[in-house]
């Protein structure tokens, strides 16, 4: 008898990790729901010509909290083996803390740790008992391993993305569900820069497989994508 398609929800796919993640996805096999904000082409749309109708296309700002019920409105009958939220955003990050303007740590905050929660709070009931929920996080959200400052705005909400998830994973009593905050590594995207340890085709797959190989045990953690546990 031939396994069931399973089914992974990535938001923010557009492009750099996300568009690997939906690529990797379907390479093995998975049907995809990939997220982009714009209505405007992309290159996961050039993705759709290779997938034989298992990538579907949706298109939500996660900032926007209507836009996400209409989602989870529009899902609410298929559920989902994997929800895996990649959206994210750096500005400004090389400014020092002491500078940067109001307005613009409240965006980085929004849109790494608030929205990617709120996303998370509302469709975590559309995941299969025994599924996953993984949030990107960074090295950099690491407190503990923080010795040398720099992308402090950026630091910063990916820690407040840890302790958010920590918080909600304990407030779930008796979920079997897995929790997991990823690092991806210094990786050569856009945010990362060219000067980065690693390409996006050397990262992604480790990802996904350290995805993969906790799928199922419960409980939350923070690894990178060798799966090593990362110190909060």
């Amino acid at each position: 008898m031939a396994s069931k398609t399973r089914t992974a929800l990535i938001v923010g796919a557009s492009r750099g990790l996300g568009l690997a993640l939906a690529r990797e996805y379907l390479a093995r096999g998975w049907h995809v729901i990939a997220t982009v904000r714009s209505d405007k082409r992309t290159d996961l749309h050039d993705v759709q010509t290779g997938a034989r109708d298992r990538l579907d296309i949706v298109h939500v700002d996660i900032n926007e909290p209507e836009q996400i019920n209409a989602l989870h409105a529009g899902l609410r009958k298929r559920p989902l083996d994997l929800l895996f939220v990649n959206a994210g955003i750096a500005s400004d990050a090389e400014t020092p803390i002491g500078q940067i303007s109001a307005e613009a740590f409240a965006e980085v905050m929004i849109n790494n740790a608030l929205s990617p929660l709120r996303f998370i709070e509302i469709f975590h009931e559309l995941v299969r008992s025994d599924g996953t929920i993984v949030a990107m996080s960074s090295g950099l959200g690491s407190v503990a391993n923080n010795t040398e400052g720099g992308w402090e705005s950026y630091r910063a909400s990916k820690a407040a993305l840890n302790t958010l998830l920590r918080s909600y994973a304990a407030r779930q009593v008796d979920d079997t569900r897995t929790y997991l905050l990823m690092d991806p590594g210094w990786v050569r995207t856009d945010m990362g820069g060219p000067q980065a340890t690693l390409g996006v085709e050397e990262s992604v797959p480790r990802v996904v497989d350290v995805v993969e190989a906790q799928a199922g045990k419960g409980g939350l953690r923070f690894l990178n994508y060798q799966g090593r546990t990362v110190a909060w």
